[in-house]
């Protein structure tokens, strides 16, 4: 018997090599080079993925897989707005229990309050928060575009979410020694920049959560990104807080897992990701 020509092989390893590469060959330089042309440097880095991402659609030879990123992106209809709206609500109440355990530990009641301005300056504070919008608008595109479903096709979203997780906070790596990003902003304190990397592995597990409560909406996955980096840049929280923050992200994230059992440990999508549906065969319509 023929193999089925929408039986695509995802290439995750492939996908990492590429989107690493080719946003780390611009990020290193910018640690270097200061002004717009680093800027300039920065902005094409942090879109690499979203073009590998697409390239590797494109080039698949696939259109199931090319249908598919395209539902993923303009289907609007699918994104199930109330579950966006718990996830937005999930992520204040975090930053809510986190400042206030953090009263127990010395740090501020004033954190309950906007900053005046964001914490990074590298590219200008006139524009820190198209930065942002831009950000999660482009790495959802490639995170969500290819490579989570390249994992998710070997395993269940249980530890796709654990590799993805540490894979992308890994990726921010270049920034901590760019001049004006958040993340060099860190480095005053080695637990602050530790903090940074380990909790983007437990928000992997939410923002996963996210895309397959939304049948694998990229949209659904912006907006719950933007929403993360508005809190983070735009609430008034110390270091500290955010190193509390992370102990409570992870007991969300176990949380969510435990109420979505099923979701996160289903294997009958392994193998089958495009033909199937949290699970469940598909019906194709001719």
């Amino acid at each position: 018997m023929n193999r089925e020509k929408d039986e695509y092989r995802y290439r995750p390893v492939l996908f990492f090599i590429c989107a690493y590469f080719f946003t780390w060959i611009f990020w290193i330089p910018a640690v270097f080079i200061k002004g717009n042309a680093g800027a300039g440097l920065m902005l094409v880095g942090l879109i690499a993925p979203a073009v590998v991402s697409t390239v590797f659609v494109l080039v698949s030879g696939c259109d199931e897989l090319k249908k598919d990123l395209k539902d993923k992106i303009v289907g609007f209809y699918k994104v199930k707005w109330i579950n966006v709206l718990w996830a937005v609500l999930i992520f204040a109440l975090i930053v809510v229990c986190s400042i206030l355990l953090s009263l127990l530990f010395g740090q501020p009641l004033s954190q309950f309050s906007f900053t005046e301005d964001f914490s990074f300056t590298g590219i200008g504070i006139g524009t820190a928060f198209v930065t942002i919008t831009v950000a999660s608008i482009i790495e959802e595109v490639g995170w969500k575009g290819y490579c989570e479903d390249s994992i998710g096709q070997y395993m269940n979203w249980f530890w796709e979410s654990l590799f993805f997780g540490v894979l992308w906070s890994m990726w921010h790596l270049p920034l901590i020694f760019i001049e004006g990003t958040y993340q060099a902003g860190l480095m005053v304190n080695p637990l602050y920049v530790i903090n940074f990397f380990v909790s983007g592995i437990p928000l992997g597990y939410i923002i996963t959560w996210v895309y397959l409560v939304s049948d694998r909406s990229i949209l659904a996955c912006m907006v719950f990104h933007l929403f993360v980096n508005f809190m983070q840049e735009k609430i008034a929280m110390t270091p500290e807080t955010k190193c509390v923050e992370t102990i409570v992200v992870v007991i969300a994230t176990v949380i969510i897992v435990m109420c979505n059992k099923e979701m996160f440990f289903e294997t009958d999508h392994v193998g089958r990701l495009l033909k199937t549906k949290f699970g469940k065969e598909t019906v194709s319509e001719e």
